[in-house]
């Protein structure tokens, strides 16, 4: 299944939890108060910007954002929030589409880098993130850690969150470095539905020298938004990587 086809109609129509969730005030308020501090006042691009979770209160803030997202039932559910003057959004993928200008942030969030299933197209991720920002700027990554522990010999799946009406399970392929995300959601009937999503995951060190091939530098990791220390313990990660000051091959003096 392409990628254009997960996030269709039904996704998008089920994406937005206001004030639960991803949208909850305690999960949603330390990304953008972070993201606006990165920013510095200039303008900030999202890959994968989806409804607009994090974009709309960054904008609230007052930071020009815009926006790349592959899936026009995701980017019309975003249009009911914010018209095209306010947010601008390229359509595409977000390895390779171009939005006009320079920005002193772009940034990548909930884990949706691994929604490329390609080592080639995740490097090829970074180096659109370098061809946006202006020298200095930086490329915000928040992304899960593999829970490849949690496996015992010869099992597959790791079951990541249980609740009542929900159960979030993972199945591994360790040769390919795949995972497929399976959400289940059920009632006290008999059935249940199925939401499923395939991504290639990424341990922090890959992730780093994919950063170098692009040009940048890695200036911090922590284990949230509110800057608690990374650990080997630590279930995801936020890793902030900047472009040098100087483009390479410049002089100065």
């Amino acid at each position: 299944m392409h990628r254009q086809d997960i996030w269709d109609e039904e996704a998008a129509e089920n994406y937005d939890t206001p004030g639960t969730g991803m949208f909850a005030p305690d999960v949603l308020e330390p990304a953008v108060d972070r993201l606006t501090g990165l920013a510095g006042g200039g303008r900030a691009l999202e890959f994968a910007i989806g409804t607009g979770r994090v974009a709309v209160p960054l904008c609230e803030r007052g930071i020009a954002v815009a926006g790349i997202e592959l899936s026009g039932p995701m980017i019309a559910r975003l249009r009911a929030k914010a018209d095209e003057a306010t947010i601008p959004v390229v359509q595409g993928d977000m390895a390779t589409a171009i939005v006009p200008g320079r920005f002193s942030l772009v940034y990548l969030v909930f884990n949706t880098l691994s929604n490329l299933l390609t080592q080639a197209e995740q490097v090829a991720c970074f180096r659109n993130a370098a061809r946006h920002l202006a020298p200095g700027g930086r490329f915000v990554i928040e992304l899960w850690v593999p829970e490849l522990r949690k496996l015992p010999p010869g099992q597959q799946a790791v079951v990541w969150q249980a609740d009542d009406g929900y159960i979030g399970l993972d199945t591994y392929d360790l040769l390919r470095q795949q995972v497929v995300s399976h959400h289940f959601r059920f009632d006290a009937g008999k059935q249940a539905r199925l939401f499923r999503s395939p991504h290639r995951y990424i341990w922090p060190a890959e992730l780093d020298l994919m950063a170098q091939l692009a040009g940048f530098e890695l200036e911090g990791r922590h284990a949230d938004w509110t800057r608690s220390e990374f650990t080997a313990e630590s279930r995801s990660h936020i890793s902030v990587y900047r472009l040098p000051e100087t483009p390479a091959g410049s002089a100065t003096g």
